[in-house]
Formats: C-alpha cells, sequence, structure tokens
C-alpha cells in the first residue's frame, strides 16, 4: 500500500492573507495563472496581490486560461512567463487555472521546448513551485499532480505525463460564495465522481479510501442545499471544498476510472461541462460494479439507490441528450485503451461500455 500527498494545504476562512508570507516565500515575482473573470469579482486575485505586496513579492496575471484550456493557451502563458521573469506560479480558479498553471511552470523551466515537451512521458518534469487556490469545489486539482489539458487540432483532451503536485494550497469558502448555480452543481458533481470512481477502482486501497469516507461524509452536508436551490452559507461552501480536497487526495493515488475516460469525447464534441459529462456516465458505472461497494457509496452520501442518484443528477443537471455518433466515441475511447479498461475492478467488454452511455 502506497500513499503520498506532498501538497501542503490550509482550509480556513482568510487562509490567503493568514499565510501570506508562506505564500510569498516561493520566489521574487508570480505569475497568477487565471480564467478571465471570476477571480476578479470573488476577490480572490485582490486578496493574493495583498498578500505578495506585503511581503515585497511582484505578480504579473495571465487571465486568459478558457474551459478546458488548450495546449496553445499553456504556450502562451509560458512566454509571458518568461516575458516577466516569473520564478513561481499561482493557480486560481478551477481546474482549469490550475491545470493550466502547473504546465505553464513545467514549459518555463524549458524556455527553448517545443509544445511536444507536454506529451514526452520520457522527458524530465522540472516546473517552477506552482500554488493552487481553488474557488470552484470539484476539480481537487489543488492536491493532485495532474494537468488536463485540450488539443484543438486533434479534438482530444487528457493528461500529460509529467506529475506536477503545488507546493501549497489555500482552500477559503468565500470565494465559493459569488459562483454562479451552474458553476457549484457542475463541480460538486465533478467531485462525487471523482470519490466514486476512486473507490470503484482497480487500484483502490485502504488509505485511497479513507479519503473517499471522509469526502462523503462532508459531500453529503450541502447536498440538500444544491438540490433545493436554497442560497449556500459560508459553511456549505467550505464543506464543498473540503469534499473537493478528499476526492482529490483519492484520484491522486487511484485515478479517475471509466466514467471519466468516457466523459471526453461528449466535452469536445458538445460542449458539456466537465462534471456533468463525468455525471452522465456515473450511475451506468455504478450498475456495473460490486453491489455492496455501492451500497455503501450511496448511503454514506445520502442517496438510497442508484435511481436516487439519477433522480439528483437529473435535478440538478439535467440529462441532456448526446446523439449516438457522439456516445459511439465515448464508448470507444477506453475500448482502444487496455490501460483504460483495467481501471475498472470488473470485466470489461464493448457491451459494457453501451450499457453505461446508456446505448444498450
Amino acid at each position: 500500500m502506497f500513499f503520498y500527498m506532498p501538497a501542503k494545504v490550509y482550509c480556513e476562512n482568510n487562509c490567503v492573507r493568514a499565510h501570506a508570507k508562506e505564500l510569498a516565500s516561493f520566489g521574487k515575482k508570480a505569475l497568477i495563472v487565471t480564467g478571465k473573470s471570476s477571480a476578479f469579482k470573488n476577490g480572490s486575485i485582490a486578496d493574493v496581490q495583498a498578500a505578495l505586496s506585503d511581503h515585497g513579492v511582484e505578480c504579473s496575471i495571465f487571465n486568459e486560461v478558457e474551459e478546458n484550456p488548450s495546449v496553445e493557451t499553456v504556450m502562451k502563458g509560458r512566454d509571458r512567463g518568461l516575458a516577466e521573469g516569473a520564478d513561481f506560479v499561482i493557480g486560481i480558479g478551477g481546474g482549469s487555472p490550475m491545470d493550466a498553471a502547473k504546465a505553464i511552470a513545467l514549459m518555463i523551466r524549458q524556455k527553448d521546448a517545443g509544445v511536444e515537451y507536454l506529451y514526452d512521458s520520457s522527458a524530465v518534469t522540472d516546473a517552477l513551485p506552482v500554488v493552487c487556490i481553488p474557488t470552484t469545489c470539484g476539480t481537487g486539482s489543488e492536491v493532485t499532480a495532474v494537468s488536463v489539458l485540450s488539443r484543438p487540432s486533434l479534438r482530444a483532451k487528457g493528461s500529460i505525463p509529467h506529475k506536477i503536485f503545488p507546493a501549497l494550497s489555500l482552500l477559503d469558502g468565500r470565494y465559493l460564495l459569488s459562483a454562479p448555480r451552474r458553476v457549484i452543481v457542475d463541480t460538486s458533481i465533478d467531485a462525487l465522481s471523482h470519490m466514486y470512481e476512486s473507490y470503484i477502482h482497480s487500484k483502490a486501497n485502504d488509505c485511497s479510501r479513507m479519503c473517499v469516507d471522509a469526502g462523503l461524509k462532508v459531500w453529503s452536508r450541502s447536498r440538500k442545499a444544491i438540490l433545493t436551490g436554497a442560497p449556500l452559507t459560508l459553511d456549505n461552501c467550505n464543506d464543498m471544498l473540503l469534499a473537493s480536497m478528499f476526492a482529490g487526495m483519492a484520484i491522486a493515488h487511484t485515478g479517475t476510472s471509466l466514467p471519466h475516460a468516457m466523459s471526453y469525447p461528449v466535452t469536445v464534441e458538445t460542449g458539456m461541462p466537465h462534471g456533468k459529462a463525468c455525471g452522465f456516465f456515473l450511475t451506468g458505472y455504478l450498475r456495473e460494479a460490486d453491489p455492496a461497494a455501492v451500497s455503501y457509496l450511496l448511503t454514506t452520501a445520502g442517496f438510497t439507490d442508484v435511481d436516487s442518484l439519477e433522480n439528483y443528477y437529473q435535478a440538478t443537471c439535467g440529462r441532456d441528450e448526446v446523439p449516438v455518433p457522439i456516445l459511439r466515441k465515448s464508448v470507444e475511447a477506453p475500448l482502444s485503451s487496455p490501460a483504460k479498461l483495467a481501471m475498472a475492478p470488473f470485466a470489461v467488454t464493448e457491451a459494457t461500455l453501451c450499457r453505461i452511455a446508456g446505448l444498450l
């Protein structure tokens, strides 16, 4: 059994300002990597700028990260970091900015390398220090070494082989209070998918399942608030961030499984948000798994059976109609990869994948 989680995490209100000295300790100039607007609206950018300034550290902002960040955006961020003389990187936002921050930190160190370096599994993984500040509650990227990027020219999305753990992560539920409801719903489903997929996984062990158990219990505390649409409290937001962190710790050791692998074609081809796309295949995956494990997972999260989870998904996310040709791509994606098929702790055939996708 193996457990490794080197990211140092603080989860508390006002933690950016409370740990300003540690945040500023990684260098003399930070490249802040984020999206267009949310980090400015929720106050996280202002907090980081003030914390760095208090300790004489400069920063530059690269706010061009899109949903499902592309390799082209990463290279553009690399060029900005080099031009600014950045010596560490801060990712602020959801999974997209945090994943992009890791890849940018890698490529700043490889200033003469082309985009192919990102996918060279034999290349040295040497990156600038990375700090992550999540402002959504699903990715868990703040405690994983994973960076998921899209390659528009190939109509593909997936993880790069380089493993880059953040050196420091700062979790503050206040930043979720202004997030659009659809973002909260989508990312909370992503966190739930992480936990269910990690538990029902060929690499699961007692340590990874410990993280799932803790995460599901915390996740369940805000389930009704999300379902009813009630205004989220700060406690709700802190709980969801904490659940996402536990989920990230779990997949840092097992990886995700078939729902994630099958979701990527749906996201690429239809633009369906990532968490919603994972949830699209989640109940189908559970129906194929060990009933005792599934019963435990559902009960711990506050569901009575698979149908009640499906009803929750439909009520919060909505089950969109996905064209059959795209669902066929979702079946073909893992079917062509023995490694992906091996993630499931049960035998997987084409018929299995078709049932998960709702084609049978």
